[in-house]
């Protein structure tokens, strides 16, 4: 575990050699990729939890971390799921592991970041929010690049390629949920059907 530990951070700093690694070598843990993918959630709801005032007029009591972590790793296997759904049609070369390992790596720097950034906000005044945005600002666009170097090089795909492949990507997620809305939809109407009828037998009877 050391070693794929310390692999990830080699990654962060080599990405393009990193993710090739990643793919060709299976240097990478899916393991790992999902500890950094709770990390996250965890991270996120601290934030949330203990960001300054001047920075988040959220209620902390109104946060509920375990339904995050569960919205976090729905979003994470829909991300997955999608983009192996369409590059399976566009000639990826990248396997369902090898994207559930890409995407969970390249939250690591949202990981690493998030927590600084929280504390710096326990310490900034009126006007001085711009050293918390800056952190996550650049913790987001880390993440992003990671996220695109992940893709582009584990489907060798070129950069064109890889932002249609992230669009339809998006698409492709936002018809599983509609789809998945439907089928839970006719389950609860089928359900009621079969209770209804149910019911009318058992007066009856």
């Amino acid at each position: 575990m050391t070693k794929k530990i310390s692999f990830l951070f080699y990654l962060l700093s080599h990405p393009i050699a990193g993710y090739y690694e990643l793919r060709h070598r299976n240097e990478g843990s899916v393991f790992l990729a999902l500890i950094m993918v709770a990390l996250f959630s965890l991270s996120f709801s601290l934030n949330r939890i203990y960001a300054s005032f001047i920075v988040n007029n959220l209620d902390p009591r109104s946060v509920d971390s375990v339904r995050e972590l569960a919205a976090v790793f729905l979003l994470f296997v829909l991300l997955c799921v999608g983009n192996w759904s369409i590059t399976c049609l566009m000639e990826g070369e990248g396997r369902m592991k090898d994207i559930f390992t890409a995407v969970g790596y390249a939250l690591t720097p949202m990981v690493l970041l998030t927590l600084p950034a929280t504390l710096v906000s326990r310490f900034i005044g009126a006007y001085e929010e711009v050293f918390y945005y800056v952190l996550l600002a650049f913790a987001v666009v880390w993440t992003l690049i990671l996220l695109m170097i992940g893709i582009m090089t584990i489907h060798n795909y070129t950069f064109g390629k890889t932002l249609v492949t992230l669009g339809l990507t998006f698409i492709s997620m936002i018809i599983i949920i509609f789809l998945a809305a439907l089928l839970v939809d006719l389950i609860n109407q089928l359900y009621g059907f079969i209770y209804s009828i149910y019911m009318e037998l058992l007066f009856r009877g």
